[in-house]
């Protein structure tokens, strides 16, 4: 998608021509976004006009003062990491990305430019910075939650499911960062004596074969993790009988509404929002590292 068609399609601001604003003098800026999925999805189009929206209430509007460079990855790791570089390759002010494994690839690529992470995981487990308190280097954000949080999400699923054996986990691994949660889950499960079941996948079809299988251990439950890079069809296959619980806010429950019977987690739509304000503040000059601090999932 160009950039002319991604403004129209999210109504944003109006989009000022270039050259107007360069006969002024005045410099415009480049930002570079990384996203997973495409431009298809009605999820993420909302998340990014969230992020436009507020980018245009703090003064930056693509195409008057900022060129948005905008790149849909898809659910391919190879595809994220060589849109990463060519992003890095176009040298912007600032790249904003979002989840894991697109922050990991721009991360690979630059210890330089500044980086604007978005509803990624644990950033500490994951390597992004070095504490919550203290990033350091060239990145900062918004974090979903810590790895302690998991075992908070087979509590709720043992409260809305009495008589829970067994919790079944479905993650893919070549995204999700399921180390850095098992811990916290297998501390949980011996407290409450359920057995957890891992189902590793990586296509529509292994989803289909994972939940057949989770559906028929007796007094299992899914506890489904989001790191699955198919989600759209995760969610139909969910569609089934199952308390299954999502690691989504209740404001932006989209996961719920498909079949989920419980959301947990932050609100992904406003940490686009949150978002904006940090790219102002380094467009403004600031550095990664001097950014406040405030909300238990900033950084």
């Amino acid at each position: 998608m160009g950039r002319r068609e991604f403004i129209a399609g999210l109504g944003g601001a109006t989009a000022w021509p270039f050259a107007s604003w360069a006969q002024q003098g005045e410099r415009v800026r480049r930002i570079g976004v990384l996203v997973p999925g495409d431009e298809n999805d009605p999820v993420a189009k909302t998340r990014l006009s969230a992020f436009t929206q507020a980018l245009a209430d703090l003064g930056w509007t693509d195409g008057r003062n900022v060129r948005m460079d905008l790149r849909w990855a898809g659910s391919d790791t190879n595809r994220i990491r060589a849109l990463a570089q060519e992003l890095v390759g176009l040298q912007p002010d600032i790249i904003a990305t979002s989840t894991s494994p697109a922050t990991a690839a721009v991360l690979r690529e630059t210890r330089t430019i500044p980086i604007v992470m978005v509803n990624v995981g644990d950033p500490v487990a994951g390597g992004f910075v070095a504490a919550l308190d203290q990033p350091g280097g060239n990145i900062t954000g918004f974090g979903l939650y810590v790895a302690s949080l998991a075992g908070k999400w087979l509590d709720l699923l043992s409260e809305i499911a009495p008589g829970l054996k067994r919790a079944g986990i479905m993650f893919n691994p070549d995204t999700a960062l399921v180390s850095i949660f098992m811990p916290s889950f297998e501390t949980a499960a011996r407290s409450l004596k359920v057995a957890l079941i891992t189902a590793p996948v990586h296509s529509d079809a292994e989803i289909e074969t994972a939940i057949t299988a989770l559906g028929r251990e007796p007094g299992g439950r899914p506890c489904r993790h989001c790191g699955c890079a198919h989600g759209r069809a995760s969610r139909r296959s969910f569609r089934r009988r199952h308390e299954t619980t999502y690691r989504r806010s209740i404001r932006y429950p989209s996961f719920a509404r498909d079949s989920g019977l419980l959301s947990h987690g932050v609100d992904r739509v406003d940490n686009w929002r949150r978002a904006a304000a940090h790219v102002d503040r380094i467009l403004r000059a600031a550095k990664p590292s001097e950014l406040p601090r405030s909300a238990a999932d900033q950084i």
